[in-house]
């Protein structure tokens, strides 16, 4: 059995657990959640906990218990608090700004670099320099935070880029001159 799998995941006040034809179906105030869910695996809801049972021993079971038990703990997170990611622009000049439903870039390009906010999604500019994007899904906020980042990754140099917050980007030593050397 997957040690991950076997834990209970508490189901808070106002959402609800729903399993069935071999989807999961997770209800909250922010929003509808689903899952499919394949292989040997049920899903119970009883005294305010979700199960999730593998039904054999087998490897691939084992590896599907602990996945959709921790998909679903981001689910039931996802719908009663919501995820968000923090990114930062770094760069001379560099600044971020919402137009409409469009993040508009000026990273350094000739051109400023223009994202559409995907559906699901909730993508702010609290300051020219910061970004923030919010949601209920826990793999797509992170996604859309990874391609934003993916634009300009931050460079090891003069730290120029897109990072999210708190990362600390390695700074390399620029080149030498070599004179004086013999």
């Amino acid at each position: 059995m997957s040690r991950i799998g076997k834990l209970t995941i508490a189901i808070p006040a106002g959402v609800t657990v729903e399993f069935k034809d071999s989807v999961v179906t997770v209800k909250g105030a922010k929003g509808t959640l689903t899952q499919k869910i394949t292989g040997a695996i049920d899903v119970t809801t009883e005294n305010g906990h979700v199960h999730v049972i593998a039904k054999d021993d087998t490897q691939q079971t084992n590896a599907l218990h602990g996945l959709y038990r921790a998909l679903i703990a981001n689910m039931v997170k996802g719908v009663s608090e919501g995820y968000s990611k923090g990114l930062e622009v770094k760069g001379v000049g560099w600044r971020a700004a919402m137009q409409g439903n469009k993040l508009v870039l000026n990273v350094g390009f000739s051109h400023p670099v223009e994202v559409v906010q995907p559906e699901g999604i909730k993508i702010e500019c609290p300051s020219q320099t910061e970004i923030t994007v919010s949601g209920i899904d826990k793999v797509l906020v992170g996604q859309v935070a990874a391609d934003l980042r993916a634009i300009r990754v931050p460079e090891p140099y003069h730290g120029y880029g897109i990072r999210y917050k708190g990362e600390h980007v390695e700074h390399k030593e620029g080149k030498t001159s070599g004179k004086g050397k013999k």
